[in-house]
């Protein structure tokens, strides 16, 4: 949110008053109100959104603002009232809204005008073949090779049995919100409150569950919070289950790439078949990421034609991660390692345009 962005409301309702000021917080802005005379040429032009309620507009746009500008909204509550649309033209505004019925559109449209345009956001998303297959270790690597670069990086945890993507970065104790406060989201989320509010480990931004087990992830949540972390631009990495409950696939079809890490067996790759069918036809891009482990039989090209995806690239196993963890050391974390230089390879590969991987 840039400095001084305050939302500039003019009204003498104190019912509308307040509701405005409430939605002006749902949507992360602040609020500047300018009672009874008409607002300094300093606050209505340097205002991003000018939200005008209909008692000040029945006197006539004189009463309104200095000029005529984009961005100002006419909110009333009578739907019965026509002539409302009519001041509305009077007084050259973009839009006439009614509370409460749009109420989701005027955050919106507050969220918008605060946070400016959306930037380019690439969404990666990470799943295992079978269990222990290694794509949270991927996942946290991904992340922080992002940040390493110097790119906003934001990591979600949507396994809700993973036991806490927290924990690989030593940031169990560290403040900040966890997915149980964040359960009852709906609708717009602020992109800036959600990144001051999520812990910063390692320069990632982290949403991780607790210990707390058997919570279930509602849709409206997963949708809210991926939408509101997508605003921000950089790269957003999600974790996701095996198993594709409601959730885990309104993520996927987020996605604008996935990452099937698959051991090189062939037990994994028959575990991986039941993955591909049910989460294969939710992302628009499901690529394979071979993990190579020594002994194992199958190379990644053979695992990529059997399993009748692209090879995003066969990816090593680096030693010492164990011990690395236990020091609070996320994977990916050394820079000479082979998965941080897989990771910055595939991310070099897959930002040039979000939604568009090379």
């Amino acid at each position: 949110m840039t400095e001084c962005a305050s939302v500039l409301i003019l009204t003498e309702d104190e019912e509308l008053l307040d509701d405005l000021l409430r939605l002006c917080a749902v949507a992360g802005a602040e609020a500047e109100v300018a009672h009874g005379a008409p607002p300094t040429a300093e606050q209505w032009w340097g205002a991003p959104l000018v939200l005008v309620g209909d008692d000040r507009a029945l006197g006539g746009g004189e009463r309104v603002g200095p000029g005529r500008r984009p961005g100002v909204l006419l909110v009333g509550r009578d739907l019965d009232d026509h002539r409302v649309w009519a001041r509305g033209v009077a007084l050259g505004v973009e839009q006439v809204l009614h509370l409460p019925w749009d109420e989701t559109r005027l955050v919106d449209r507050i969220a918008d005008a605060v946070e400016g345009p959306g930037r380019p956001t690439l969404t990666l998303g990470v799943l295992g073949g079978r269990g222990g297959a290694g794509s949270s270790s991927l996942a946290c690597a991904l992340a922080v090779t992002a940040a390493r670069a110097g790119r906003r990086s934001v990591l979600v945890d949507a396994d809700p049995l993973g036991g806490g993507l927290d924990v690989p970065f030593g940031g169990e104790r560290t403040a900040g919100s966890r997915w149980p406060a964040l359960l009852s989201a709906r609708g717009r989320l602020s992109g800036t409150a959600l990144d001051e509010a999520l812990p910063l480990l390692h320069g990632v931004r982290l949403l991780s569950w607790d210990r707390d087990g058997g919570i279930r992830l509602p849709v409206e949540a997963m949708r809210s919070v991926l939408a509101s972390a997508r605003r921000g631009g950089g790269v957003l990495v999600v974790d996701l289950p095996r198993a594709v409950d409601e959730a885990a696939a309104e993520a996927l079809t987020q996605l604008d790439l996935g990452l099937l890490v698959v051991p090189g067996e062939l037990r994994a790759m028959t575990a991986a078949r039941r993955v591909v069918s049910g989460a294969g036809a939710l992302v628009r891009d499901l690529r394979l990421v071979a993990r190579m482990r020594p002994g194992d039989a199958l190379p990644g090209a053979e695992l990529a034609r059997m399993l009748r995806l692209p090879l995003a690239g066969e990816l090593p196993d680096e030693p010492g991660l164990s011990v690395a963890a236990e020091m609070g050391e996320p994977p990916g974390a050394d820079p000479g390692g082979t998965l941080a230089a897989f990771c910055a390879a595939l991310l070099d590969r897959a930002e040039p345009r979000a939604g568009a991987v090379a």
